[in-house]
């Protein structure tokens, strides 16, 4: 979709980014930028952080004024990087120019940025400047981001974000409109058509810091506008790595089942993280967040006509904290910065990381052992690995098997290649295939599915997924660059092998791999430039499988670049990394705000229960351990999956089957996943229930999704008229067996959102065996706490969560006794003694689920094809192993049975339970949001970030709603909630006594810093002062006061040229003895310090008797004349001064009880 950039210069400068459809305007706000500094590339906070009005709207909407915008010359843009602030200016970054760097599927395509642009929010001074290019084309004249000097450059007025435009069209930053670049292909869903900005992962996100603004302000969109947003194709992300797809031809491509000449793809993409992003010898190491430098994380995508493969791994620093000068070679000495002991919390946060994203972790180290400083590393590094919070150890020292989840290999490259060139490299494969296999890879078939709905048959094309890689190799050298490049080459060439051989096919052709290596000596390239500002060394033997003199010669001029480059060019160009992420220090993102969406958006979730109802659907649980026999899928399964109930539950709307050891669970099938027997169980699974609902005259069931870990599956069936009330739909898996390398035990999970109802469906296979309660508690935790889905979801965050499965608890009892209880069908006494109910009770186990209590004999073990339990020599006792397990309030349950179905030693049960969801109105709901949109705009007017007033104060609005009913607004420069409607403050705070008034001395602004109490005490007079108008006389020559006034502050005297007294001994000072029968108050008269000179002040009768209070409540003694403040007045007008205006009579401060002044005259200096 076409985008154009749109200008407006005046009165108030705005730039609009426009679609066919819709407009994006931000105007900027004067008031919030701080001081511009000339001086520096940072962007500090003076003040509040930079703001900008925004404004989100379609073409052609009611008030929508365009006239005064003019369209830049640009070309049109492709989107827009976000927003940042430098020298205090705010600038708009668009991508102008951007080229097709790879294909992952059909519709899935992977941008090249080659060229972005800068517009200036707040000043034009910059718009002449705008078509300065970075060279697309660098030679060996550009600089290492690309820049050509030979170029338009203006050496003595350069644009503030050339070095910023220069990194960004580089050519290693990437973006895609069709999918999340940021994720792999295992964690992207597959029913999104649009990219949700706010889904992308931060860590290989490299615009966060300029887009998140447009993040939070897409988040307070409603739904409507969000999805409008973004098929705009406005908001883009930028991923900085390398992406690239080469086409197999069909003569080459391996798997193909379609004869129809299109070729296969293969695609790597590889992801730098950006959390410790920088060059070669400033960003080494980790950091104590458990970031390492250089972290990559590569995927190898090969797709056919039907099936796509992938495989992850990644590479990243030595994960300690270390430092390395640059320098000629022999003065790059690593300097280790941290003890062993300080090192461990930041190496466990690293590896806690990888292994909650993508499994167990095996560490491949390529360090040598034959240099000093590379040994101590290994050696520290073999430490930490061995004393991992993630490699438990029992008391006994020995590590249990069951959390071994850290593996590392040191692999002494240049020893083990020595002489015999780089193809010696490839003997790492015997120490690692085993892990390999067990770690797997991910990998999805295409499906059609014939389906009757609303009685007309249509196709619904899907993809399967049929396994998911659930461990990953981390490799690492010095640089992660050159040696890692090559083993990982032949990482995803020997999983490529495995994953053709499991297939049945013959090892490819060479062209096939040739294409392979091609794509990784260029990625090799793209992150060694990135890194060191050269190509990577040895891709020549990447490339051509083979070294050569040309190529030995081509990395000897690589290392003396990278030498120069590190030297001289990598502290700017950190800084500019750092500038990009919004790392330096005091640089704030800009705060955009929206007067009018963000009000609504508060507003309408408000009134969600206006626009929100409850419905009830059904869901049928079933769960059958098969003991790997396949004879019984030919058999009728409607007496498991189709019991006999009431006439209108028999067509739940969602079926969840899971099967048990689908597969024989032998050596072989441990350590690998066959998905063919899964998809023979769901097509006899969909057969019953459709052949039901065809009997009933119901809808057709379609499969959701499937998942499969080894023996355990999950299968999720849906009607197909419920289909459309379902989205956001996920699966995952989580090992428990063999510390985590095995999947013979474990759990597949299955999550969606059912109207706006989360529910979680989890079936697990716990560890079998009598007395090994705590194995299975154990591994209930393990897949509770580490089975994730995307966005970091964990099972306890969905309303609805259902457990079910063989979760192997055993009944406590003597096999005797428990086969007596089952003949007196004594089941109460028989689950008083359930291991799994014992540990539920005493929170061991499964805390806040339930179950429903078994009305059905124990489910295992039996004699095949008998109702008669186990008469082996092993005599297993009966116990409910099969079980079904639930948390929400929303859940009832109304069946829990068995099934007679007896070709396994377990029988099958099945619940049935009413769910009540909740379902929005989205008519509501826009009329909702459309009536507060209306008012809102009665209230501030359109569209306010196209405003066109000098002095709008719209920005004042931003966020000033009451915080709580009761409360007013908070208050703005222009908008004060004690001034509305004209009317003035009233203060009703009382003081603690009646001796007591506020302290004169505390600033006026009641958050300055002070140490001036709020109240001081004084000493009032015994007598009550009369209402008559009172007098002031001149106390320094009658030296009392009458009593019909209450005592005040003298008049400050003027400005006198005489010089200052003589300095008595003492001060003198006030002292009220009490009243005479006159009714005054007579004063002792002491000796007194002199005032300091005199300043000139305006005479004020209400202020306060002390000006020097420093306790909370203290006597007040008359205080030295207050300096004037003013330029001394007249004599005339000094010797009779007029009357002060009268203050409106509002009772505040009024103790004359409203008369006027008369008779008073001013007091005078002594």
């Amino acid at each position: 979709m076409a985008i154009k950039v749109f200008l407006r210069e005046g009165p108030q400068r705005a730039i609009a980014l426009s679609t066919e459809t819709h407009v994006l305007i931000f105007r900027h706000n004067p008031s919030s930028l701080s001081l511009r500094t000339s001086t520096s590339n940072q962007s500090f906070a003076d003040g509040s952080p930079p703001k900008c009005i925004v404004e989100f709207s379609p073409w052609g909407d009611e008030g929508l004024d365009m006239s005064d915008y003019r369209t830049l010359p640009s070309l049109d843009i492709k989107g827009t990087l976000g927003l940042i602030t430098i020298n205090g200016d705010i600038f708009l970054c668009v991508v102008t120019d951007s080229k097709k760097a790879a294909t992952v599927r059909p519709g899935e395509n992977v941008q090249q940025i080659r060229n972005v642009e800068f517009h200036c929010l707040s000043s034009g001074d910059y718009d002449h400047l705008l078509n300065t290019q970075v060279n697309p084309f660098p030679n060996d004249n550009a600089d290492p981001d690309g820049y050509d000097g030979s170029m338009n450059k203006d050496a003595l007025f350069e644009h503030p974000c050339m070095a910023l435009k220069k990194l960004l069209s580089g050519g290693s930053f990437y973006y895609s409109n069709d999918f999340d670049l940021t994720k792999r292909l295992q964690d992207r869903p597959t029913d999104s058509t649009t990219v949700a900005i706010d889904s992308l992962d931060a860590g290989f996100l490299w615009n966060t810091h300029m887009i998140q603004p447009l993040v939070e302000f897409r988040s307070r969109l409603s739904d409507r506008e969000k999805t409008a947003l973004d098929q705009s194709g406005i908001l883009t992300s930028a991923m900085r790595g390398f992406a690239a797809t080469v086409n197999v031809p069909a003569s080459s491509s391996p798997l193909r089942y379609k004869d129809i000449g299109m070729p296969s793809t293969m695609t790597l993409i590889s992801r730098l993280s950006c959390r410790r992003a920088g060059t070669r010898f400033n960003a080494r190491g980790i950091d104590d967040d458990g970031n390492v430098a250089n972290f990559v994380e590569t995927e190898t995508i090969f797709c056919t006509d039907q099936l796509c493969f992938s495989y992850v791994q990644c590479r990243g620093s030595v994960p300690l904290f270390w430092e390395q000068q640059a320098g000629l070679p022999t003065q790059q000495k690593i300097q280790i910065t941290r003890s062993e002991e300080a090192t461990k919390p930041a190496f466990d946060k690293h590896f806690e990381g990888l292994v909650k994203a993508y499994g167990d972790v095996y560490v491949l180290d390529l360090l040598s052992d034959e240099k000093p400083q590379e040994a101590q590393l290994i050696r520290l590094y073999e430490s930490q690995v061995k004393n991992s919070s993630l490699n438990q150890r029992s008391e006994e020292g020995a590590e249990t098997a069951e959390h071994n989840h850290l593996k590392s290999l040191t692999y002494d490259f240049h020893s083990e290649t020595r002489g015999a060139g780089y193809d010696a490299a490839r003997g790492i494969r015997r120490y690692i295939l085993d892990s390999a296999m067990s770690f797997e890879y991910f990998l999805t078939e295409d499906t059609v599915e014939k389906v009757v709905e609303n009685g007309r048959k249509h196709s619904i094309y899907g993809q399967n997924e049929i396994m998911k890689q659930n461990g990953i190799f981390r490799t690492n050298c010095l640089d992660c660059l050159d040696r890692t490049n090559v083993i990982q080459t032949n990482l995803s060439e020997m999983m490529l092998e495995v994953f053709l051989k499991q297939q049945g096919e013959e090892r490819p052709t060479s062209d096939f791999w040739a294409r392979h290596g091609m794509l990784w000596a260029d990625n090799g390239d793209t992150l060694a430039k990135i890194y060191t500002g050269t190509g990577a060394l040895k891709s020549s033997y990447t490339r051509a499988g083979k070294s050569s003199l040309a190529g030995m010669f081509a990395d000897a001029r690589k290392s003396v670049q990278r030498m120069y480059i590190n030297n001289f060019e990598d502290k700017g160009r950190q800084n500019t990394i750092d500038m990009l992420l919004g790392r330096l220090v005091g640089q704030q993102p800009v705060t955009l705000f929206d007067p009018i969406n963000d009000w609504v958006a508060a507003e309408v979730g408000r009134r969600a229960p206006e626009y929100t109802s409850a419905e009830h659907i059904n869901i049928w649980i079933g769960t059958f351990n098969l003991n790997g026999k396949t004879e019984g899928v030919s058999e009728d399964l409607s007496p498991w999956l189709c019991p006999d109930i009431e006439k209108d539950l028999r067509l739940p709307e969602i079926y969840a089957v899971a099967f048990q050891e689908i597969v024989q669970l032998d050596v072989q099938q441990i350590m690998a996943t066959d998905p063919h027997r899964r998809q023979v169980w769901e097509d006899a699974v969909r057969k019953t229930l459709n052949r039901n609902a065809e009997r009933h005259g119901g809808e057709d069931y379609l499969l959701l999704r499937g998942g499969q870990l080894v023996g355990a599956s999950l299968s999720v069936f849906v009607k197909a008229n419920v289909l459309q009330l379902i989205k956001n739909v996920e699966g995952a898996v989580k090992k428990t067996g063999m510390s985590g390398m095995a999947g013979n035990k474990g759990a597949v999970a299955i999550r969606f959102e059912y109207a706006d109802t989360s529910i979680c469906l989890v079936t697990a296979h716990l560890a079998a065996g009598f007395q090994n309660y705590d194995e299975r508690n154990q591994d209930y935790r393990t897949i509770s706490e580490g089975l994730r889905f995307q966005r970091d979801r964990s099972i306890s965050d969905h309303k609805t969560v259902i457990w079910f499965g063989d979760f192997n608890y055993r009944i406590g009892m003597g096999n005797e006794r428990v086969r007596q209880l089952i003949d007196q069908h004594d089941l109460g006494t028989l689950y008083e003694n359930d291991q799994l109910n014992l540990q539920m009770v005493h929170g061991q186990s499964f805390p806040h689920y339930s179950e429903k209590t078994p009305a059905f004999l124990p489910t295992y073990k039996f004699n095949l094809r008998t109702d008669e339990y186990d008469t082996s020599e092993k005599a297993r006792i009966p116990a409910w192993t099969d079980r079904i397990l639930t948390r929400g309030d929303n859940l009832r349950q109304l069946y829990y049975d068995s099934a007679p179905l007896r070709f396994s030693d377990h029988r099958p049960v099945w619940g049935l339970f009413t769910c009540t969801i909740n379902v929005i109105d989205q008519t509501t709901k826009d009329n909702i949001s459309a009536e507060l949109y209306s008012k809102r705009r009665e209230m501030i007017g359109d569209h306010p970030a196209n405003h066109k007033g000098e002095d709008s104060d719209l920005e004042s609005l931003g966020g000033y709603e009451p915080i709580e009913p009761g409360l007013p607004p908070a208050s703005s420069d222009k908008r004060k909630w004690w001034l509305d409607n004209g009317m003035p403050a009233r203060s009703s705070v009382r003081p603690p006594s009646n001796q007591q008034v506020p302290n004169s001395a505390r600033p006026a602004n009641p958050w300055s810093p002070t140490a001036e109490p709020d109240w001081v005490e004084v000493e009032q007079p015994t007598v009550t002062p009369s209402r008559t108008p009172f007098v002031y006389n001149n106390v320094a020559r009658s030296g009392s006061v009458k009593s019909d006034m209450p005592f005040r502050k003298p008049a400050p005297p003027p400005r006198s040229e005489e010089p200052a007294p003589e300095k008595p001994s003492r001060p003198a000072t006030f002292n009220f003895d009490g009243a005479s029968d006159d009714g005054r108050i007579h004063m002792k008269h002491t000796l007194r310090k002199p005032a300091p000179p005199p300043k000139p002040a305006k005479p004020n009768l209400l202020r306060g008797e002390s000006s020097q209070s420093t306790a909370s409540t203290r006597s007040v003694a008359a205080p030295p004349p207050p300096a004037p403040r003013r330029t001394p007045l007249p004599a005339a007008a000094v010797a009779n001064p007029p009357l002060p205006p009268r203050r409106p009579t509002n009772g505040l401060m009024d103790e004359a009880g409203g008369e006027e002044l008369q008779g008073w005259e001013a007091l005078k200096p002594q």
